[in-house]
């Protein structure tokens, strides 16, 4: 773990187009062509490596992304898709059939929470939703039809740590899957490090980080990975949340810059919350001392990446929140818009849009409030700046 630097790995690969480009060529076609039979024959049954038959099993500009980021994550392989909630669920659907059990954490991006609770027990797969943060609640629910252990590196929107070392004992103890949505901490977190045996990200956050591409990804061994693939009964070849390749090539160019984005997101988001912190705001920062999982995440992350750019403060109720995020468009501080990872701060209240999907009463239940607004904090230059107009929006709204 002490020599591996995911930025590093990312750096280290090198790509030349087929004309000399410094970016990989971008192959924009649906099927391919062969000049014998046999080995349009021997493409199929996977046996003829370099060779391509149709996009949705593979392409080169998927592959060269692929690569990029198994490198990233420290896996042998990996698998893009075109939307975080199309490497999810195939993953899922993989791992489990009728009669098996998954153990996940109870505060997880909404999607993935309607999958689990809404959709899987039609195919009698059951879900039993956990504190991630107390292991001996995780123990108690493993079952005999366990299979999956579900958990986000860091939780949307409750910013909750999941201790990855101690699941990993778990799951190995148990013979179980570990599965970690790693979205929230790209390059501040390598799980595949620290124990997971399987890696998500949602592309379309920071990964990609412009909000114009929407994309996802499974990391794992090879073996999984050519399980999701398998012509004959893998999920990824069978639902087809196949990515485009012009996509794939916009997401590797904005890849290359991410260990400089991140460090500007992690920078703006401490300051911000030690400062709102400070003026008696209810803030939650894994990077601030309050946070409950402070000391375990300070030894989880890559210090340089810092503790990411999502902080949540509480602001008492819905009302009070949507008027300071209506007031802070209109200052021009960000956007009231889902999803995160923008080069401009992003802002939204939870309950009622990216977990609107989790039931009024296990809201409550978790800790999530009407006045809880998320942030993702952008890119910006002058975060004091940012902060005094933000903190003379509070003050207006008597707030602070």
């Amino acid at each position: 773990m002490k020599n591996f630097n995911p930025a590093n790995n990312i750096q280290d690969l090198q790509y030349f187009g087929e004309f000399g480009g410094v970016n990989p060529s971008i192959s924009d076609s649906s099927t391919y062509t062969f000049l014998s039979a046999k080995t349009m024959f021997d493409t199929f049954e996977g046996n003829m490596e370099g060779c391509y038959l149709y996009s949705r099993h593979s392409s080169p500009s998927n592959l060269y992304l692929d690569q990029a980021l198994a490198a990233m994550e420290g896996t042998e392989a990996a698998n893009v898709s075109a939307s975080g909630m199309g490497a999810i669920t195939p993953t899922i659907l993989q791992l489990c059939g009728t009669g098996d059990h998954i153990v996940s954490s109870r505060t997880i991006y909404g999607g993935t929470y309607a999958f689990l609770k809404n959709f899987t027990p039609r195919l009698g797969i059951k879900t039993t939703f956990v504190d991630i943060t107390k292991l001996d609640v995780v123990q108690a629910a493993i079952t005999p039809d366990t299979k999956v252990l579900y958990c986000e590196t860091v939780s949307n929107p409750l910013l909750e740590v999941a201790d990855i070392k101690e699941l990993s004992s778990l799951a190995k103890k148990h013979n179980l899957t570990l599965v970690v949505d790693n979205t929230f901490s790209p390059l501040s977190v390598s799980p595949a490090k620290l124990g997971a045996d399987i890696v998500i990200h949602s592309l379309t956050k920071y990964i990609n980080g412009s909000s114009d591409t929407v994309g996802g990804v499974t990391c794992a061994s090879q073996d999984f990975i050519n399980s999701l693939k398998n012509v004959n009964n893998g999920a990824s070849m069978l639902l087809g949340p196949t990515m485009d390749s012009l996509r794939s090539a916009s997401i590797m160019k904005n890849l290359r810059t991410l260990h400089i984005r991140m460090k500007q997101h992690s920078n703006n988001a401490f300051f911000l919350a030690e400062r709102f912190e400070k003026d008696g705001i209810k803030t939650v920062y894994p990077g601030l001392e309050s946070h409950p999982s402070h000391t375990l995440y300070k030894n989880m992350i890559n210090p340089e990446y810092g503790f990411g750019g999502m902080m949540t403060i509480d602001v008492g109720t819905l009302e009070k929140a949507n008027e300071l995020m209506e007031l802070m468009q209109e200052r021009n501080l960000g956007y009231l818009a889902v999803s995160l990872g923008f080069y401009k701060t992003l802002f939204s209240a939870p309950g009622t849009s990216t977990s609107s999907e989790i039931p009024l009463e296990e809201q409550k239940e978790m800790g999530l409030t009407d006045g809880l607004i998320r942030f993702s904090i952008g890119l910006d230059n002058d975060i004091e700046r940012t902060y005094q107009s933000m903190k003379q929006c509070m003050i207006e709204l008597n707030i602070l």
